[in-house]
């Protein structure tokens, strides 16, 4: 059984949606303001988060960033908001997926399933990354394969942590350069980015020609794959 934290202030739809909770085997918590979630929060650990965007006293956006603070849970944003910039921004801080209303209660389900499911085969404990062999230490900034240290500059750091923070989600290359800067403080382009994705699976590949674990996605960008096998 997955405990969820539902944050909505729609009582119809907190109705609605905890049955269909509740039905397929979730534990269910209920907030309808920002405080109430906080509290929550403090007090229960959850398995998945799913989080309105306006709220009477504030914005999902503040909660899952202070969520992101010390947690990796993951988290689906459920909101009326269909802005691209609300999207972008609800994926940039943080969330795993970006669902508006009106929705289709059996699209809901099953992304909540896949994630729980891609949550459980990633293995995180507090500080620490784990996927395929590869493993950072988030309070040491090291990184390890198969228990061996990695030599990795600053930036195949940053880039390594970002990839297995968001495992099997695709990542534009836009995403990522978003969140990768280098050493001078300087944002990179899509040349460097490339360098630096050569360059880190040349690191933690077993073959970096077919590599398996910093997987391209034709067309969309790249994904950290905990399958394990090339696509």
């Amino acid at each position: 059984m997955s405990k969820l934290l539902l944050l909505e202030d729609d009582l119809s739809l907190i109705n609605g949606l905890s049955f269909a909770f509740q039905k397929a085997g979730h534990e269910l918590d209920i907030a309808r303001t920002l405080r109430e979630a906080e509290a929550l929060w403090q007090e229960g650990k959850y398995d998945l988060l799913v989080l309105d965007v306006s709220l009477p006293d504030g914005s999902g956006f503040e909660f899952c960033k202070k969520v992101r603070q010390t947690s990796q849970v993951p988290i689906i944003f459920l909101t009326a908001s269909d802005t691209e910039t609300s999207i972008i921004m609800g994926l940039d801080i943080g969330g795993d997926d970006y669902i508006t209303k009106p929705f289709k209660l059996a699209v809901l389900m099953s992304r909540i399933n896949a994630i729980l499911r891609r949550s459980q085969h990633f293995k995180q404990t507090p500080g620490e990354l784990s996927s395929n062999g590869i493993t950072v230490q988030l309070l040491e900034g090291r990184a390890y394969k198969n228990g061996a240290p990695l030599e990795l500059t600053a930036a195949e750091y940053k880039l390594l942590r970002f990839f297995m923070e968001q495992p099997d989600i695709i990542l534009s290359a836009e995403q990522i350069m978003g969140r990768l800067w280098d050493c001078e403080g300087n944002f990179v382009d899509g040349n460097t980015l490339a360098v630096y994705i050569r360059r880190l699976r040349a690191k933690i590949e077993d073959d970096p020609t077919r590599p398996t674990r910093i997987v391209t996605v034709r067309r969309m960008g790249y994904k950290w794959n905990t399958g394990g096998g090339a696509e």
